[in-house]
């Protein structure tokens, strides 16, 4: 499905089954593809055939990346079709894990506060700001959804703002305040008869409409290859043609954080860095009929893996690491030359 296909246009379960059969290509990828087609499924209405593809997840002998929001996903979901206790009893436990990936917190916490569980979903969203953002001097861009869900969740409980809703207020850039957007009584505003209100109240759901769109629809973007030390070494060793495309580690690295800033400031939109690994690229080759010595095989096979969504958006948000995988934060790593 292109980004920019109409919602009304899809249809949910062929796209559900076309990426379960791209999933059975690309294990690799696999976690990534079936999280996709769970979610069109649920968007589809079969709930129970989502569930599936979760346990499936879950019972895999392939450890997954991401178990922590595997599990959010799933309780969400059961929790839409009738199955309340099995998804408190999954909150419960993804809450216990405390897990440091933003996502499951803000999935559980909206679980609970769309079946007004408001007490259990403002802990669930501090217990998720408390334990990803303490003592953190810029918060990165996948935890902002925790900061606004929590001011959304407080606003409709009445309590007073605190240093952590004034942050979410700092953080938040769309034309209508957070305290707009989420004030209570706006949902009474639209069964109004004052034909002002109700377009004020238009203003303000587009605003909010465009920040949803903003934090959750990325364009395709234009990915650069990175490999990991130990993989270029693997890659270059099993195809030496190869070593004239990657002299060094170090100077593939450069490359890249070179690469990037010439297309940023020749406008290019949306960059993004994709790793490979010797195994994909093999099977990639492969599928191409083609030696994977072809060194005209690299950008395809860049733009493949950012098409099955593997790519990391460049530059990394403030206070996000850098993505060439050393830990640090890219401010500190191949970001600390200023961007020309």
């Amino acid at each position: 499905m292109r980004p920019d296909t109409p919602a009304e246009n899809v249809d949910h379960t062929a796209e559900a089954a076309r990426l379960e059969r791209t999933a059975g290509l690309y294990p690799e990828d696999a976690e990534a593809l079936l999280l996709r087609a769970a979610a069109h499924l649920e968007l589809s209405g079969d709930r129970p055939a989502a569930t599936a593809l979760y346990d499936r997840l879950l019972s895999s002998s392939t450890p997954l990346e991401k178990p922590h929001l595997v599990r959010a996903l799933k309780a969400s979901n059961l929790w839409e079709y009738g199955h309340e206790a099995e998804a408190r009893a999954i909150i419960d436990g993804v809450r216990a894990a405390s897990p440091r990936d933003p996502a499951p917190w803000v999935i559980v916490a909206e679980a609970l506060e769309s079946h007004d569980e408001l007490e259990a979903a403002h802990e669930t969203f501090t217990e998720g700001t408390l334990r990803l953002l303490t003592d953190v001097p810029e918060p990165p861009y996948a935890t902002h959804p925790l900061l606004f869900g929590r001011h959304r969740v407080r606003r409709m409980l009445g309590v007073a703002h605190d240093e952590w809703d004034a942050l979410a207020d700092t953080l938040h850039s769309m034309p209508v305040s957070l305290d707009e957007l989420h004030d209570p009584k706006r949902v009474w505003s639209l069964g109004s008869d004052n034909p002002a209100e109700l377009e004020a109240e238009i203003s303000r759901l587009r605003a909010e409409l465009g920040a949803y769109r903003e934090a959750l629809s990325r364009p395709f973007p234009v990915a650069v290859l990175h490999w990991t030390a130990d993989e270029l070494t693997e890659l270059v060793t099993a195809y030496p043609s190869l070593a004239m495309e990657y002299p060094s580690h170090e100077q593939h690295l450069a490359t890249i954080e070179a690469s990037l800033r010439e297309l940023a400031s020749s406008g290019t939109p949306n960059l993004g860095v994709v790793t490979g690994t010797v195994p994909s690229y093999e099977a990639f080759a492969a599928s191409e009929g083609t030696s994977p010595e072809d060194a005209t095989l690299l950008p395809q096979y860049a733009t493949t893996l950012a098409a099955r969504g593997r790519a990391v958006v460049w530059p990394p948000q403030r206070g996000a690491g850098c993505w060439c995988g050393s830990g640090q934060p890219y401010g500190d790593c191949h970001g600390a030359e200023p961007l020309t």
